[in-house]
C-alpha cells in the first residue's frame, strides 16, 4: 500500500491541492499508457462515480437477467437441458457477486446497491424487461442476448479499473458457453418440425430489436460514451459495438436457417459498416422509464426473494458475530 510519499498511489486528499495535482498528474500518466487504476490510486471523482454507475448497473443486470430463464428450468424439455440452464442461472449470480465485489472497491457498498435496486432508483439492462414465453424464447435469450453481451463486454477485459478488467475474464468466458447453448437449442429447433421452426423464428424476431437496443442509445444521445471512452472506460462506441454484432449474427443466422426480422440489413463497402433498420427507440426510453412488459413484475420478483432471504442473512449474520467473539476470547 503506498503512502503519502509517493506521487503515484494513495493520493486521495482532496483537500490538498498539490496532492490532488500529482493524483491527477498520476491518474492522466496511467490512462495514456493504457494501464490499469486500482482501488488505492488517486482517480477523479466523477470517474468513480462513473464506474459505481457502469458496475452497479451491470451487477443488477446479472442479477435481474436470472429471472426470464431460472422461471424455465422447472419446465426445460429434458434432464439436459434442465441441468445446462441450471449451471447457467447459477453463473449468471456468481457475475453478479463478481461485479458488486468490484464496486465495493470504490467504496460503496453492497448494500447500498441493492437498496438501490429494490427501491426503483437503479437501472439494469432493458433487455430483461422482456418475457420469455416459451422454450424457443430460451434459446434466442442465450443467442442474441448473450451475444451481445460478448461483444459489449469483451473490452471491458481491457478496461482501465484493474477490479472490473479481472471480473470480466472470466464473465466473458462463461458467457460464451451461455451463448453456445442458446444457439444450439435455436438450431435443433430449427432442424424439428415445421411448428418447432416457427417457434425458432418468432424468438428471433422478438428478440432482434431489443438485442440490438442492449447497448445504449445512439452515438448521437449517448451522455457518458465520449468520456468513458477517454478515460478507457469504454473501448468502443454503442453503435460501432451495435455494428459488430449485427455482422456476427447476420452468417449465424444462415447456419440456423432462420432469418433476421430486418430486411435493412447490408454491408457498405464504401464505409465498412453493417447497415440496419431503425430500431424503435421510443420503446426503449418507455422501457427504460420503467414501462415496459416486465419491469414491475422483475423488481417485484426480486423485492420479493430479497425478502424471503432475510433469514438466510440474519442466520450468517450472527454466526460471524458468535466466531469474532470467540476469537476475541481467545
Amino acid at each position: 500500500m503506498a503512502t503519502q510519499d509517493s506521487p503515484d498511489r494513495g493520493l486521495e486528499n482532496a483537500d490538498r491541492p498539490d496532492l490532488a495535482e500529482a493524483g491527477q498528474a498520476s491518474f492522466d500518466k496511467i490512462i495514456a499508457a493504457d494501464s490499469r487504476i486500482e482501488p488505492g490510486d488517486w482517480m477523479p471523482d466523477a470517474y468513480r462515480k462513473t464506474l459505481i454507475r457502469q458496475i452497479s448497473q451491470h451487477a443488477h443486470s446479472e442479477i435481474i437477467g436470472m429471472q426470464p430463464e431460472g422461471n424455465w428450468i422447472s419446465r426445460a424439455p429434458s434432464l439436459k437441458r434442465k441441468a445446462i440452464l441450471m449451471a447457467k442461472v447459477q453463473d449468471e449470480a456468481g457475475h453478479g457477486l463478481y461485479l458488486y465485489s468490484a464496486a465495493e472497491t470504490l467504496g460503496i457498498s453492497r448494500d447500498v446497491l441493492n437498496d438501490q435496486l429494490l427501491a426503483g432508483k437503479a437501472r439494469y439492462s432493458s433487455i430483461f424487461n422482456y418475457p420469455a414465453r416459451n422454450w424457443a424464447d430460451v434459446g434466442a435469450i442465450g443467442w442474441l442476448v448473450d451475444g451481445a453481451a460478448i461483444c459489449n463486454q469483451v473490452p471491458l477485459c481491457r478496461v482501465s479499473f484493474g477490479p472490473y478488467g479481472r471480473a470480466m475474464v472470466r464473465v466473458c468466458k462463461e458467457e460464451s458457453f451461455h451463448q453456445r447453448q442458446g444457439f444450439e437449442i435455436l438450431l435443433e429447433l430449427a432442424n424439428g418440425t415445421k411448428a418447432q421452426k416457427q417457434m425458432a423464428q418468432d424468438a428471433v424476431n422478438s428478440f432482434y430489436s431489443p438485442a440490438l437496443m442492449m447497448f445504449g442509445p445512439p452515438d448521437s444521445d449517448s451522455a457518458h460514451s465520449s468520456q468513458s471512452i477517454s478515460w478507457n472506460i469504454k473501448r468502443f462506441s454503442n453503435d460501432e459495438l451495435r455494428q459488430r454484432f449485427v455482422g456476427m449474427i447476420v452468417e449465424q443466422v444462415k447456419v440456423l436457417g432462420l432469418t433476421l426480422p430486418d430486411h435493412d440489413i447490408k454491408f457498405n463497402e464504401e464505409t465498412g459498416k453493417w447497415e440496419y433498420g431503425e430500431l424503435d427507440w421510443d420503446e426503449f426510453n418507455e422501457v427504460l422509464a420503467g414501462r415496459g412488459p416486465c419491469n414491475a413484475q422483475r423488481l417485484a420478483h426480486r423485492r420479493e426473494a430479497h425478502k424471503n432471504g432475510a433469514w438466510v442473512r440474519e442466520a450468517a449474520a450472527a454466526y460471524a458475530a458468535k466466531k469474532a467473539k470467540k476469537e476475541q476470547v481467545a
